[in-house]
């Protein structure tokens, strides 16, 4: 009877603090409880993994956000059972939980009966631990109604659904509200799920209205039952789709009650290449860009560079304004100052971006946008490496590449250009390896950048997604975007754009033809309204997807986007826009300048190194979270409003704000070895 009062406490308590304060709550009846106080939570998740895209989707959340996490292969011939000691132990005389959260494919994807589904069930219910169901269908065991009981099935695609109040006042609520399902192609059915009306015990979290029904039924929500808690996902979905990346934050916040290692932003950072230089234009009849070594036949001085104006670069200031939005000006001195020469010693265009200089981000591009890797052999199409008499590759020396990054900083100190001398951007990305002619770096590059204090180097992030070493410094992998360096109008854009994804029967090049990373047009877009109507919304969409993926590197366009017909504008403004009607004011934006990506990047693959290794240590007991890492090793944590970090006297305010949240990267106070928080 005495156990009986004991799980009723805890289940009425795990009700209220949920609503309450959205922390993890504890079971009162854990193994020896009442003689020792409250047990210990390990901060790691277990998944259970059947290989299906919506575990993949919450494991690469997981991953990405920087949660430690076990997983459990179903289909694994040499998997661990999944029992009582599998799950918890003791430390010194606390009984220890080894997961503050399970995710499995659906409610127990082991048998009714089985000794692992009832050593689970029991291990949630004696420790509190919360449980996702990753995708499941609609019936009584989660909670819901059938579907045929004022219900429905069926594809989601375009469909609105909403955060409910509850939904917002607990884990969801960084969203603003309402968003819509997926619907890119009218051909291809994107998501699919179950929409049901909550039975008593459930909470929904997202619903739609009943489609051909009357009422709203959920999608995600809240099961509490028997003692625990499950989040029952009841749509399809994988970790790329917008749905997805709306809902992850969420999930994981429900996981984790909101305290577990780890921290995620949402990202946008545009970075404008060629500033102060000409950027050479697409030739709609050849199909190339004249003055490029690609383009046969073309000469340096065929077609109209396109070149921003002063009215352009006085519209870049006033866009800035307008949309609380700051871009990176990644510039060429020498170009501009030789095109100033050849164009009567004047240049309004750059006295008007000098007179606006505290407006933006500067970036090194080198002093006039050379080659910076081997030697080009232009003789052929396309160019290889030039050799010397050795048969050994022959590349630009030392003493040229440090002199175009240090002539380029000169000149951005005599115009009082606020640049961090430790960026840089080469022109191209050359320098670093260039597949096919050219699979090494430049040997002379790494010596260049250490001469002139250069510790992150702008990469294509199409190319190398991964941070690497070159030398002492190390990149900054960067998005590019559909918007060409080449297309200054929307006309060239499109005819571009068509040359590159229609088939040869349209009069494409047919590359996109047998290309499995690519698609052909059914048709090609009309010159006319083909940037507007296709080309805007679906780069838009790629980058608000990196965006909201928490993906930090940043996206780089031309200075030739700027002018003319201003192409970059409406993609930024609409990836702005979308944003601020998905999310709420307290999630917003982060636009952070190169060294700091570089940073975050360096810092989260330095924590997953630790983590594999098994050298990171983090639970709670109580009120109290103890961290410990490799000194050194900064200590990614998102815990609740209130929560203090212990220092040796006295303690202080933890973390900054952030999606109704506080995170930080930090480390111990000296001359602590653990990182210790207060939770409120």
């Amino acid at each position: 009877m005495a156990h009986a009062a004991r799980t009723t406490s805890r289940r009425r308590r795990t009700v209220a603090v949920t609503a309450a304060a959205g922390l993890l709550a504890l079971g009162t009846g854990a193994p020896g409880a009442s003689a020792v106080g409250e047990p210990r939570v390990d901060l790691r998740v277990l998944v259970v993994d059947d290989g299906g895209s919506p575990v993949q989707a919450v494991i690469a959340e997981l991953r990405s956000t920087g949660v430690p996490y076990t997983r459990v292969g179903l289909a694994d011939a040499d998997r661990p059972a999944i029992d009582a000691g599998f799950l918890s132990d003791t430390t010194g005389s606390t009984p220890r939980a080894r997961y503050q959260g399970v995710v499995l494919p659906n409610e127990s994807p082991f048998a009714a009966d089985s000794a692992e589904r009832t050593a689970l069930e029991t291990y949630e219910r004696t420790y509190g631990i919360p449980q996702v169901d990753a995708y499941t269908w609609a019936h009584p065991g989660v909670g819901l109604d059938y579907t045929s009981e004022g219900g429905w099935t069926g594809a989601l695609d375009g469909r609105e659904a909403t955060v409910t109040a509850a939904g917002k006042a607990g884990f969801f609520g960084y969203l603003d509200g309402a968003f819509a399902f997926e619907d890119n192609s009218p051909s291809v059915q994107e998501s699919y799920g179950y929409v049901a009306r909550p039975r008593e015990g459930f909470t929904s979290y997202i619903d739609i209205p009943v489609p051909a029904g009357s009422g709203r039924g959920s999608l995600v929500g809240e099961y509490a039952h028997d003692g625990r808690r499950e989040l029952v996902v009841t749509f399809a979905y994988n970790q790329n789709q917008q749905q997805f990346r709306l809902l992850a934050r969420g999930i994981v916040e429900w996981l984790t009650q909101g305290i577990h290692l780890g921290r995620a932003r949402n990202y946008f950072a545009v970075h404008v290449d060629d500033v102060f230089a000409p950027d050479a234009r697409w030739d709609g009849e050849r199909n190339c860009t004249p003055g490029d070594i690609d383009c046969v036949g073309g000469g340096d001085g065929d077609g109209t560079p396109i070149r921003m104006t002063e009215a352009d670069a006085a519209y870049a200031a006033q866009w800035q304004q307008e949309h609380g939005f700051t871009m990176d000006m990644v510039y060429n001195a020498g170009a501009g100052e030789q095109w100033k020469t050849e164009n009567g010693g004047t240049d309004a265009m750059a006295g008007r971006l000098l007179a606006d200089k505290a407006r933006y981000r500067w970036i090194n591009h080198t002093y006039t946008h050379p080659f910076l890797g081997c030697v080009q052999d232009t003789s052929t199409v396309p160019w290889s490496c030039a050799k010397n008499t050795d048969g050994s590759t022959r590349y630009m020396s030392r003493a040229d590449i440090s002199a175009q990054i240090r002539d380029n900083n000169n000149w951005a100190a005599a115009k009082g250009l606020p640049i961090d001398r430790t960026e840089l951007v080469t022109g191209e990305h050359s320098g670093l390896r260039t597949l096919p002619q050219q699979p090494n770096d430049n040997p002379n590059l790494a010596g260049a950048l250490s001469d002139n204090g250069v510790q992150w180097i702008a990469s294509d992030n199409s190319r190398e997604p991964e941070q690497r070493a070159v030398g002492k410094a190390l990149t900054v992998p960067r998005h590019p975007m559909n918007v060409y360096y080449n297309t200054g109008t929307k006309a060239e854009m499109a005819d571009e754009y068509n040359w590159i994804h229609a088939s040869a029967a349209d009069g494409g090049s047919g590359d996109c033809e047998g290309n499995a990373s690519s698609t052909c047009l059914s048709r090609p877009l009309d010159t006319a309204t083909g940037y507007d109507e296709y080309i805007v919304p679906r780069e838009a969409r790629t980058d608000l997807g990196h965006a909201i993926a928490g993906d930090p590197r940043p996206h780089y366009a031309h200075q030739s986007n700027l002018a003319e017909d201003r192409l970059l504008y409406p993609v930024m403004e609409k990836v702005l826009s979308d944003y601020k009607a998905l999310f709420a004011d307290n999630t917003p934006l982060e636009n952070l300048r190169q060294s700091a990506i570089g940073t975050e990047l360096q810092r989260r693959a330095a924590w997953q190194q630790a983590v594999s290794a098994g050298r990171v240590s983090a639970y709670r007991v109580g009120t109290t979270v103890t961290v410990t890492a490799p000194t050194g090793t900064s200590i990614p944590v998102t815990a609740p409003e209130g929560t203090r970090q212990q220092l040796v006297t006295g303690t202080t305010a933890f973390g900054t704000p952030y999606a109704g949240r506080r995170s930080a990267w930090t480390t111990p106070a000296s001359p602590q070895s653990a990182l210790t928080l207060k939770l409120p």
